[in-house]
């Protein structure tokens, strides 16, 4: 994976194994490999999606990112105009600064969001601690801040408690923006969130990406979303990449069966293209990252599964264009992709 010009960050090789232990007295020493062996790239100003069931590891990648985890082993490397540095070598006080160039967006706004600070306090934290303004600048960056994701100045005086789910979620998003950062990973950014105001934060962060250049590293479960704000997508399944791709490929042309099995939960809104989708239903449970099983993770579910499937991990490759897949048999497999509700208009 080669970087160009417009590379703003390089993952390699990342890897985020969590130690445990049971046994007498803890003497056996066991590892959950929460991420193994993760590696892309993200280009400035576009949005990454990052997907996959509960327990795959993608929170963990973000993590690893924006350097709350240390990393066990692997590179993240970030572009700084003609300087490149590994975020997962740098120390505490080295990382400082990149901290305010990536910043996060965490899933639940309730607990992101400390009750006993005010709404000013939250947002300009970042920049008290880093020194980044004088102490009379604050409060107008502030108001500046708040009514850039639609809220009013004179909220800034109030707690948490006294805003709703969406609202609150926004003012986690005025705190992101706060140093002018580069990166924002958002982490399941509107799953805790009313679905009527999902659309709502959606489309402020498309606006602000416009508006600020920003450069997503989008976190997800819900592939419809996915679908509607991300450039690619990268697929995972316990803790490895199985699949990576432009969204709109992904979404016509899925060339792992897992992508294909996600794809089919992707729910129809026109009701004369329902009877065209079919359900996949995966037996079995998803395998245990302390306790992999051998070759391709996802063969014992898997229902195009052979012999090699069981003893042969397939690496992440490439099959055509920018569309890579971690499957034997990618150019042999014909799988269905998402039924395009524009096929056929809703009224007839």
């Amino acid at each position: 994976m080669t970087a160009d010009d417009d590379t703003l960050l390089q993952v390699r090789n990342l890897k985020m194994w969590f130690e445990y232990h049971s046994g007498w007295f803890g003497r056996n020493v066991h590892y959950v490999r929460a991420v193994d062996d993760v590696s892309f790239q993200i280009r400035k100003g576009e949005t990454l999606g990052l997907v996959g069931e509960s327990g795959c590891g993608k929170t963990t990648v973000g993590r690893c990112v924006a350097r709350v985890y240390e990393p066990t082993a692997g590179e993240i490397l970030y572009h700084d105009g003609d300087q490149v540095f590994d975020l997962a070598k740098l120390s505490r006080a080295e990382l400082r600064p990149y901290r305010q160039k990536i910043r996060m967006i965490f899933q639940d706004p309730h607990s992101s969001l400390n009750p006993r600070m005010s709404v000013f306090e939250i947002v300009s934290e970042v920049l008290r601690v880093n020194h980044l303004l004088p102490s009379g600048e604050l409060e107008d960056r502030v108001a500046h801040l708040l009514r850039r994701v639609g809220l009013r100045p004179e909220y800034m005086r109030r707690y948490p408690h006294a805003f709703s789910g969406g609202e609150r979620q926004r003012i986690v998003i005025a705190r992101a923006l706060a140093t002018n950062p580069q990166l924002i990973v958002a982490d399941e950014a509107i799953s805790a969130l009313d679905v009527s105001v999902r659309a709502q934060i959606l489309n402020l962060m498309q606006e602000l990406q416009d508006e600020f250049g920003l450069t997503y590293l989008f976190i997800a479960h819900d592939l419809s979303v996915i679908r509607h704000i991300c450039d690619r997508v990268n697929v995972m399944y316990v803790g490895k990449l199985v699949e990576s791709a432009p969204a709109n490929d992904l979404y016509t042309e899925p060339q792992h069966p897992y992508t294909e099995a996600l794809l089919s939960a992707v729910p129809i809104h026109n009701p004369l293209l329902r009877d065209k989708k079919q359900r996949i239903h995966l037996t079995g449970d998803v395998a245990d990252p302390a306790n992999p099983p051998d070759g391709c993770y996802f063969h014992p579910r898997c229902r195009y599964a052979e012999s090699k499937c069981a003893s042969v991990s397939p690496p992440l490759r490439p099959i055509k264009g920018a569309h890579s897949a971690a499957c034997h048999f990618s150019e042999t497999l014909d799988l269905r992709g998402v039924v395009d509700d524009e096929e056929i208009p809703l009224e007839v």
